[in-house]
């Protein structure tokens, strides 16, 4: 009986478990080989803007969630399928999944991973063991620590209790840094609670949202949560931020911890780490460091730069699954004295910690001595804990830290080419600082720089205001993202923040130069970019004005797509070429 029969699954059918995962992986692999091929050999000189009505690319098909959930139609069944029926979901699943391996995947803060990364998924899966107590898993426990180590002198954090922990992302990394922050500025909150303490944490406006999370989770509420302002470069402003920490004292408010940002989600920006530093020692706060994007510039000597004073830091986040494309997840949470960590986080468990040093620390004494901690789950919030550490150090090893340093500089160098290229194309308006402070590339659609509706700008007769004037350029944003995703392209988009005086040019458009981005084949992204000055675009602002509507009335056509029609500037105009042009537009009739 072959290991396609459904008996294989249900344990009835003897076979060695060694054959049947052999079987299964050597069938899996094909597939998942033809996959990644099938993104490796993707021709983007196909892609163009008019014809970007079909659904589907090597990238991902573009369906509803209601489309997709009768397309897959899940079922459990009552009697197991065996490989057969492992196989058909698996084939749906790549079928409908977003293909991280194309080229033209520009839309997050991680792309593809690579060999070693598939390689160590599957030897981590393998071993399937805890990484929570060390006699369960000796050789995981001994590589993270070790991985983690090195990690943080990368950051300055070198000292002889310096290291770190892998945690699952960086928003649980940024969470468990506050409670270590509490908990050891705090002792007496790890047994009592916040009674009595109005807590008050700083994060930049440009700042991760799982700082306010991690807020609500831990019991101060997002009120705890004060922004600080940034500058023009999304960058946090020292001056405010001291000026807050002074105002929540005057209070009578209880300051304690600061989230600086090395690598914001948005523009990439780098706060400046020493002057904030300097706040935090003067304060007695607790700074952290987000560096869970721009942290994996400590590989690279072109870029280390931008977050000097990271060797200041109590606690750093960084994330290898995001630039150094090692699979999702993988954070490492570290931190310049790990007995804090340990001290903020140890509990009685005498049921899996075995150690008699825990009954002396329990307390947070922060005067108790404890030897090396090997049992690693009693230095984080969790109990199961994946060998993700496994996953950074194997990729660490076969690229080598040379070999990260050229990955990140030429993915900066690819960044600063993306900026180049809408720098100089006449329908793009770029956002981001040329060159960029980190790999992503903010932009807008503007004809001849110019954006569709603008400030003060007059429609029938009526000047729209700002909150108005974002939704009209959000809407057409929305619409570029979506027609880049027909022709090969993922990219994201984002709002200015509430308060930012642009905030009525409206949402943009990201992208990222990712290490696995190739310069010669994504050219033609920008070729695309420029043809959606086309009529598609010119159809959403008819839609938008209203006018669309009547149009359809009196001509009974469904326009798709327009293919020849420029942009002018005076809408009403516009409006009217583009009826004497009908004839000559590409339409289909409904």
């Amino acid at each position: 009986m072959s290991s396609n029969d459904p008996t294989a699954a249900t344990g009835n059918q003897c076979l060695e478990r060694s054959e049947e995962v052999r079987n299964l992986l050597s069938a899996v692999q094909e597939r998942i080989v033809a996959f990644i091929q099938s993104a490796d050999q993707y021709d983007f000189s196909s892609a163009k803007i008019e014809h970007a009505s079909a659904r589907s690319s090597a990238l991902v098909q573009s369906m509803r969630p209601e489309e997709l959930q009768a397309a897959l139609n899940l079922e459990i069944p009552l009697s197991g399928q065996g490989q057969n029926g492992f196989l058909r979901i698996l084939d749906q699943v790549l079928e409908y999944s977003v293909n991280t391996w194309h080229q033209g995947f520009l839309d997050k803060l991680y792309s593809s991973t690579n060999a070693p990364g598939i390689a160590a998924e599957l030897i981590i899966a393998s071993l399937n063991t805890n990484v929570h107590v060390y006699p369960v898993s000796p050789a995981l426990t001994v590589i993270e620590k070790y991985t983690s180590k090195q990690v943080a002198s990368l950051f300055g954090l070198d000292g002889p209790k310096a290291g770190g922990i892998s945690v699952q992302g960086g928003s649980a990394s940024n969470a468990t840094s506050i409670v270590v922050a509490r908990n050891t500025l705090f002792p007496k909150t790890k047994k009592d609670g916040c009674d009595g303490y109005k807590f008050v944490l700083f994060t930049s406006a440009h700042g991760h949202y799982s700082i306010e999370k991690a807020a609500q989770s831990l019991g101060f509420g997002s009120s705890a949560i004060w922004s600080v302002p940034v500058d023009q470069k999304g960058r946090m402003i020292p001056q405010s931020l001291e000026s807050l920490v002074v105002k929540a004292k005057n209070e009578g408010r209880t300051p304690f911890y600061v989230n600086a940002t090395a690598g914001t989600t948005v523009l990439g920006s780098f706060d400046p780490l020493e002057q904030i530093a300097f706040i935090c020692r003067k304060h007695n706060l607790w700074f952290h460091v987000d560096a869970s994007w721009g942290g994996s510039y400590a590989f690279s000597r072109r870029q280390r730069a931008k977050i000097a004073g990271s060797h200041l830091a109590d606690s750093i986040t960084v994330n290898p699954h995001k630039m150094l494309g090692v699979p999702v997840t993988c954070s490492f949470l570290l931190g310049a004295d790990m007995n804090k960590f340990h001290r903020a986080n140890t509990l009685p468990a005498a049921y899996l910690f075995h150690n008699d040093y825990l009954a002396a620390d329990l307390n947070g004494n922060a005067d108790v001595s404890v030897p090396e901690v090997w049992d690693l789950a009693d230095m984080t919030l969790q109990c199961g804990r994946r060998a993700d550490s496994l996953k950074f150090f194997l990729s660490w090893t076969y690229y080598g830290t040379e070999g990260y340093e050229r990955q990140i500089d030429a993915a900066s160098d690819m960044a600063a080419y993306f900026v180049a290229a809408v720098s100089d194309c006449p329908n793009l308006l770029l956002i981001s600082e040329n060159p960029p402070p980190c790999l992503q590339v903010c932009f807008c659609y503007a004809p001849n720089k110019q954006l569709i509706f603008r400030r003060d700008q007059e429609i029938e007769g009526k000047r729209i205001d700002e909150e108005e004037r974002g939704k009209r350029n959000s809407k057409i944003t929305e619409e570029v993202v979506q027609k880049l995703v027909h022709c090969g392209f993922m990219v994201d988009f984002a709002p200015p923040v509430e308060d930012d005086p642009s905030a009525g040019d409206g949402k943009f458009l990201r992208l990222l130069g990712h290490v696995s981005v190739l310069k010669e084949q994504n050219h033609s992204a920008w070729e695309i970019l420029e043809s959606v000055d086309m009529g598609q675009l010119f159809v959403i602002e008819l839609e938008i004005l209203g006018y669309l509507p009547h149009f359809y009335a009196r001509k009974n056509v469904h326009v798709q797509s327009i293919c020849i029609y420029r942009w002018t500037m005076d809408t009403e105009q516009a409006f009217a070429n583009w009826l004497k042009l009908y004839n000559y537009a590409t339409i289909f009739f409904s």
